[in-house]
């Protein structure tokens, strides 16, 4: 039988073949993606710390620790799922730069593997974004390139891609997509595995704070995927949209200003940011983020960043609702990375100050609670 298509005149038409096989490329390719896995099997698990509660009201709270991965953050499992997507669709090329748009986190880890894989990087970011940060970044051999409208980080990440013909990496779009959320030891699946011996194995409540949102929507697929009863609770800081999308079930929700608790909270509701994935929301002053943050620090001699202190927060409101409703059982928040990035931030009674929080009377509830188990915020 001729497989050949005829063409018009009754001619055979020849096959079109092309060829776009770049052993070299191949090559260099097999091994990047070899050193980011490499970096996954020695620092995929991070600790489960246990917060003291009152042994009497028969709850656990744990905070996964995930300042203990090489770049100290909860992003640095973002940014290998991220380079492994690129590299895997063949985004990412040898000597061509990666670009991201980051509050900073982000954009210290994808520094880290852009390093390790041998290409440059350079973060776009607001310019206030902590000086630390930027050391961090620097120090990994990233470069910084400041906005002063952190609403246009993602047009100038874009605008910089097809200037320097590098790959725009897009957090904000791929967070979710990136991570395997069926297992593959993402945090949802350490958190279980590491909570099999507890006397509570399965978590009442999961707290995860949203900056893409890519972490809530692993967590709560996975959730949902092995049939745990297992509810997911997202704060939300100050002047981010997620809270207003989320409760009116609007996707063009937009916030006028960035948030001050780096690393979480959006001007606008992004792609990778998926509400169905989510049980509750809570709106969290920044106020009461940085009371939270210090209490942790009084408890465990850990200093913790913002965004640990508004799911610490939260996770305290739901230990007081199981207490006062007499049920027992455990609680996950995440220690998302460490506070000496932010020593001139929410440890600096000065910028409270300028920034005009009294973090006081959030101290006061979170104290009264921890003696009474009674919340009255």
């Amino acid at each position: 039988m001729d497989t050949n298509e005829h063409g018009r005149d009754g001619g055979v038409l020849e096959t079109v073949d092309i060829d776009r096989s770049d052993p070299d490329y191949r090559a260099w390719l097999k091994e990047a993606v070899r050193k980011v896995q490499a970096d996954a099997n020695r620092s995929a698990d991070t600790h489960l710390l246990r917060f003291p509660l009152p042994e009497q009201w028969g709850i656990d709270l744990y905070l996964k620790d995930e300042s203990t991965h090489p770049t100290g953050s909860l992003k640095h499992r973002l940014a290998r799922s991220l380079f492994l997507y690129g590299l895997c669709n063949g985004w990412i090329r040898r000597g061509k730069p990666v670009i991201e748009a980051s509050s900073g986190s982000t954009a210290v880890s994808e520094a880290y593997f852009a390093k390790l894989i041998g290409v440059p990087f350079i973060a776009v970011m607001p310019r206030t974004t902590s000086p630390e940060k930027c050391r961090l970044i620097e120090f990994h051999g990233g470069q910084c390139h400041f906005v002063d409208d952190a609403r246009r980080l993602y047009e100038e990440s874009a605008a910089l891609a097809a200037e320097t013909g590098g790959h725009y990496m897009d957090q904000f779009t791929y967070a979710e997509r990136a991570t395997d959320w069926r297992g593959n030891n993402n945090i949802a699946e350490s958190i279980y595995q590491q909570l099999r011996l507890e006397r509570y194995p399965e978590p009442a409540w999961i707290v995860a704070t949203a900056g893409t949102g890519g972490t809530s929507a692993t967590i709560g697929r996975y959730v949902r995927y092995m049939q745990h009863d297992t509810r997911i609770c997202v704060p939300d800081p100050e002047n981010s949209c997620f809270f207003d999308g989320w409760t009116r079930h609007d996707p063009l929700a937009t916030s006028d200003c960035g948030s001050r608790i780096e690393g979480i909270g959006r001007p606008r509701m992004e792609p990778s940011f998926v509400p169905g994935a989510i049980d509750r929301m809570m709106k969290v002053p920044d106020a009461a983020t940085v009371a939270a943050v210090r209490v942790l620090e009084r408890a465990l001699g850990r200093r913790a960043g913002g965004s640990t202190g508004t799911g610490l927060w939260s996770a305290f409101k739901l230990v007081a609702e199981m207490v006062e409703g007499g049920s027992t059982g455990s609680i996950v928040t995440l220690f998302c990375d460490p506070g000496d990035r932010y020593l001139d931030k929410y440890y600096s009674d000065s910028w409270l100050s300028e920034q005009g929080l009294d973090i006081q009377p959030y101290t006061a509830t979170i104290d009264r609670f921890l003696a009474t188990g009674t919340w009255s915020a």
